[in-house]
């Protein structure tokens, strides 16, 4: 990663190096694809830094964003954010975190950032640290709420005190995550926004699915709610017993032994051949085409909840869980574009779906209402000239400080 501007010269686009600690394709290295391709060129250089290898490399390669991985080490790698508040002392006491600093700091350098922008929580430290040894401002994105009930406390602490006190700004993806961020000085609201292709031409290009399929698509973790809706599904079928269901998602960072909890229980309530498991996909439009009710069960507060504009910019009716950002996407202005749902509650989720499936013609109709609001609040396009403001404004005092030819 090199490219130093010569001394004198009059700045060009605005240099900005992301780092992410993964390469797995979770929902912050998403949103960051999406962003990548919507930025405009003559205002924006993107670089990334990755602390992992995997599939978001070639993603990032392909869009055009030149990518280096600098491998984190066993200490930090595969930890997700439940291990955060005991990874603080391995991230930075470890003599392989160290190293990883100094590394990212000599890419840094080279590279001429006018900005660097962390886009993960891990990252967010390795970033700082890295970047304040090269005098270049950060700008943090925050996918996660930053509260107990998402995070361990001393990682909210520690998380809280350095957004404070690190970044030059701060972009939160909802006004919930936003609200977990008391402080911050220079804090901006960026929700994540949807790809071109994401989205259907009109509502009325939906093809309604002949059976009835109830799905979950998003990666198998305690936080996005799989079990609560196989614990759904007796309820369901009581009333529809030609339903079936579907999980799509794969199990990312260490959710593995939650994985086997929901295969347990599929087994345990006799759902086999009913609840299908279909692990990760590449085509998520196409998974959520074949839904009759797309659902969010969160049994926490999503910070945002993508899935839910995914489906609505492909007219599937969407039942979620009425907490942290979600009620952003499905109920502005006082007006429900969903069936929202107590989190945590598979009676509740149930009942929520019985709602989209009893009564199809209103479903359609939220399902409308949905895809015209959320095709016009949430195109990347927005996301990426918001998000670009925000590296501008804090990248201004050191561009203002470079000499300009005469």
């Amino acid at each position: 990663m090199t490219g130093r501007r010569r001394r004198g010269a009059r700045p060009g686009p605005l240099r900005v190096v992301v780092v992410d600690h993964t390469a797995s394709l979770g929902g912050g290295e998403l949103a960051l694809l999406r962003l990548a391709t919507e930025l405009d060129p003559e205002r924006v250089e993107l670089r990334a830094v990755l602390l992992d290898d995997g599939p978001l490399v070639a993603r990032l390669r392909a869009a055009g964003v030149p990518t280096v991985v600098v491998p984190a080490g066993p200490r930090t790698r595969g930890m997700d954010r439940h291990a955060l508040a005991g990874s603080w002392r391995a991230l930075l006491a470890a003599g392989d975190a160290a190293r990883l600093v100094v590394r990212v700091a000599g890419l840094l350098r080279g590279s001429g950032a006018d900005v660097v922008h962390t886009n993960s929580l891990r990252a967010d430290v390795v970033g700082l640290l890295a970047a304040r040894w090269c005098r270049v401002p950060v700008v943090w994105s925050v996918h996660d709420r930053i509260a107990t009930d998402y995070l361990p406390a001393a990682a909210v602490r520690v998380l809280r005190a350095l957004a404070r006190r690190g970044p030059r700004a701060v972009v939160a993806n909802s006004r919930a995550t936003a609200r977990t961020l008391p402080g911050v000085r220079d804090l901006t609201v960026v929700h994540p926004g949807f790809a071109p292709d994401q989205a259907l031409p009109s509502f009325e290009a939906r093809v309604v699915p002949d059976r009835k399929v109830v799905g979950l698509v998003g990666r198998l973790s305690p936080t996005k709610g799989q079990l609560e809706l196989v614990r759904a599904a007796p309820a369901v079928l009581d009333r529809h017993p030609d339903a079936r269901f579907r999980l799509v998602g794969g199990a990312l960072f260490g959710a593995d032994g939650y994985a086997d909890a929901v295969a347990n229980e599929i087994g345990r309530l006799g759902l086999r051949g009913v609840v299908e498991v279909v692990g990760f996909s590449d085509a998520p439009a196409a998974e959520i085409d074949r839904l009759s009710v797309c659902v969010h069960a969160s049994p926490v507060p999503e910070p945002f909840g993508q899935v839910v504009v995914e489906a609505a910019v492909r007219g599937v009716p969407v039942v979620a869980t009425d907490a942290g950002g979600v009620p952003e996407i499905l109920r502005p202005q006082g007006r429900d574009l969903g069936v929202l749902v107590a989190p945590g509650d598979a009676a509740a989720l149930a009942a929520g779906v019985l709602a989209v499936l009893d009564d199809p013609g209103a479903a359609q109709q939220r399902a409308r209402a949905a895809y015209d609001d959320t095709t016009r609040r949430f195109p990347a396009r927005e996301t990426a000239r918001a998000v670009t403001a925000v590296w501008e404004r804090a990248a201004a005092p050191r561009r203002r400080r470079r000499p300009r030819p005469a």
